[in-house]
């Protein structure tokens, strides 16, 4: 079985500058559109308000993108296996650029909604080659560093994007927000154009054969499996974590930003420090970061807000920082795992990831509405256990990456 990186295409000639340049531009343009799938968080009583919905139906709004999201990525898989991928890059970010224009201009819940529609399918065909691009990219010893720079874009939009995006929200108008990161969008579109080297597309001449050959693996199968249950519980609690931190006595709207951005930061602190690790200690780094945030909901759903907001803020701290390690580990994982199969397995990965966002949403959403917000993190720490188990057993049924056997 091959473990190596997929380095198969890695466009020749490149400086060391213009390689991590062009990743580093990857990293931005997942920043900008993971912002633009979360934005909705930060902004739910906002959009509620002003839409007339309760907080749970603009809540849908990261839900139906998740599961659009998730079937883009396998259409990716099947039908967008040989477009060039610089042109296809850019053109995403485009889209994306279009999708947050229209919904900065809805007037209904209805045209919001589509308007999300649209951009979560750029979300997902963006995710389906993003990774395999930047590991295209990357000198094939240093995917993992690749990838924690990519994912790095995430933990960024926890930092800044979902903070900033709150913060315009509330000084002036969510729409005004979706605006913003319509414009980021269009610069970011415009800086891939600059930087991006020319990347060959997929030479899988039969990808709905690849595909399936991806979905009979039981290796792959078992790390998408540990993927499902960390992303659903993840996002069962974070969808919601805006509201759950109103709830506290006392809690003021800039504390709720600043313990978003708390997360966020933290979570960009460990994608510094897995891109140094990851390449030599994947598995054990995933453990680690999965244990850390079982235990960060646990603690919330046990003693929810009435615990001191420093006790609040230590928690969300080791939250953000395990599942940013949790995203990079992950998708280094499948990469690696996959060998030549890297797009359709991270086409796979892609839509298995943002279905669990979905189903995390909607099943915290459903908890919410019936038990309250310290329930919903509980449900999260049960789902970070259960990938915890996924995890421990890959140790005896999945080979190791052969970085990680390197002394």
């Amino acid at each position: 079985m091959n473990h190596s990186p997929p380095h198969l295409n890695q466009p020749p000639g490149q400086s060391d500058w213009r390689i991590w340049l062009s990743i580093v531009f990857l990293g931005i343009g997942a920043f900008t559109i993971v912002t633009t799938e979360l934005a909705p968080i930060g902004l739910l009583s906002a959009i509620a308000q002003d839409i007339g919905r309760s907080e749970s139906a603009i809540g849908l709004t990261v839900t139906l993108y998740a599961w659009i999201g998730a079937f883009s990525a396998l259409l990716a898989a099947i039908a967008l296996g040989r477009i060039p991928r610089k042109p296809l890059l850019i053109g995403l970010m485009l889209c994306l650029a279009l999708s947050n224009g229209a919904a900065m201009t809805a007037d209904g819940f209805g045209l919001l909604l589509a308007a999300r529609a649209c951009g979560a399918v750029a979300h997902g065909l963006f995710w389906a080659v993003i990774a395999a691009s930047a590991a295209q990219i990357a000198p094939p010893r240093h995917v993992g560093l690749a990838m924690s720079i990519v994912f790095g874009g995430v933990s960024a939009a926890s930092v800044l994007g979902v903070p900033l995006a709150t913060l315009i929200g509330q000084e002036s108008n969510w729409r005004i927000a979706f605006g913003a990161v319509g414009a980021l969008s269009l610069l970011t579109a415009l800086g891939m154009l600059a930087v991006l080297p020319r990347l060959e597309q997929n030479q899988v001449k039969d990808t709905r054969a690849a595909l399936g050959s991806v979905l009979r693996r039981m290796d792959l199968c078992s790390i998408y499996v540990a993927t499902a249950f960390a992303v659903t519980a993840h996002f069962a609690a974070f969808t919601f974590i805006e509201p759950f931190l109103r709830e506290a006595p006392g809690m003021q709207a800039t504390m709720v930003i600043a313990l978003l951005f708390g997360f966020g930061t933290s979570g960009l602190a460990a994608n510094f420090l897995t891109g140094i690790f990851i390449d030599r200690y994947l598995r054990a780094l995933l453990l680690l970061a999965l244990a850390l945030m079982t235990l960060s909901l646990f603690a919330l759903g046990i003693w929810g807000t009435q615990i001191s907001v420093a006790g609040v803020g230590a928690m969300l701290i080791l939250w953000g920082a395990s599942i940013s390690t949790i995203f990079v580990g992950f998708q280094t994982w499948i990469l690696r795992t996959a060998g030549a199969a890297a797009m359709p397995a991270s086409a796979v990965y892609v839509a298995i990831f943002n279905a669990a966002i979905g189903s995390g949403a909607m099943i915290g959403a459903w908890v919410q509405s019936h038990s309250g917000f310290a329930a919903v993190m509980m449900v999260g720490g049960l789902g970070g256990a259960a990938s915890i188990l996924v995890v421990t057993a890959l140790g005896s049924h999945t080979s190791i990456p052969q970085s990680e056997l390197q002394p």
